[in-house]
């Protein structure tokens, strides 16, 4: 079995749309107003060929913020080649939206390097650069 994708939701459309493809470099693959009574219903895919399903509310409608007591997804993390230069390059791309530990945007936990960044919608994004638990 294998992830085809994610769905997302948001009430800030444009400023996700611009942080998974401009800042983590998904690719907009299909963007479709009004679809079933939603604004837009958009697929992004990653070059590995992971996608996001980002979608906006129905007409009139407001998604409630995600939180961290919530039961379900905590958050969404992606494999990068090196954490460092990753949270350099989306800093210098003039995103800061770190959770930060110690005030670091990278840190390590159990001999690992991670770093979490928090997309516009509020979904977690936690990227390593090691596959090792």
């Amino acid at each position: 079995m294998l992830i085809h994708h994610i769905c997302i939701q948001t009430n800030s459309y444009d400023l996700s749309k611009d942080f998974y493809c401009n800042i983590l470099g998904f690719q907009l693959i299909s963007e479709t107003a009004n679809f079933h009574g939603r604004g837009y219903n958009s697929w992004l895919r990653e070059a590995g060929g992971f996608m996001i399903e980002l979608q906006t509310a129905k007409a009139g409608g407001q998604f409630s913020p995600a939180c961290k007591e919530a039961e379900g997804l905590a958050h969404l993390c992606f494999l990068v080649e090196d954490v460092e230069v990753e949270a350099r390059r989306i800093l210098a791309a003039g995103y800061d939206h770190f959770r930060r530990k110690d005030g670091h945007a990278v840190y390590e936990v159990l001999g690992s390097k991670l770093c979490k960044v928090v997309a516009p919608e509020g979904t977690i994004i936690e990227l390593r650069d090691t596959a090792e638990l």
